[in-house]
């Protein structure tokens, strides 16, 4: 079955359903309306706070407190990625990378 822009056709239950002088001013169809369209839904503008925030403390990880800005990043990646930001499974990975070669580093700089 298509759909029409056209009234339905009547029942046969009103004999003056469609006739154009039964006194409505719309030939019977007032009860009719034709199905709205859908809104087209523009695309969600995705503000990354939680993922970028996630990746800077990435990058600090590998210099200054690796633990701490790690854990904080990973955090912040995995946050973002539940709340439907592209880049907060990428934040989640960097920081913990960054965490790990922050400790590495830190450990190779005292020990020498």
């Amino acid at each position: 079955m298509t759909s029409s822009p056209d009234p339905p056709a009547g029942d046969g239950g009103d004999p003056h359903d469609g006739d154009p002088h039964s006194g409505d001013p719309h030939g019977g169809a007032a009860d009719w309306s034709p199905t709205p369209a859908r809104p087209v839904l523009e695309p969600r503008v995705s503000r990354q706070i939680l993922s970028i925030a996630g990746i800077v403390c990435a990058v600090v990880a590998v210099l200054f407190l690796p633990v701490l800005f790690g854990l904080a990043g990973v955090v912040l990646g995995i946050v973002g990625h539940t709340r439907g930001e592209p880049l907060g499974r990428w934040a989640a990975i960097a920081a913990g990378a960054g965490m790990l070669v922050g400790t590495l580093l830190s450990i190779l700089l005292a020990s020498g």
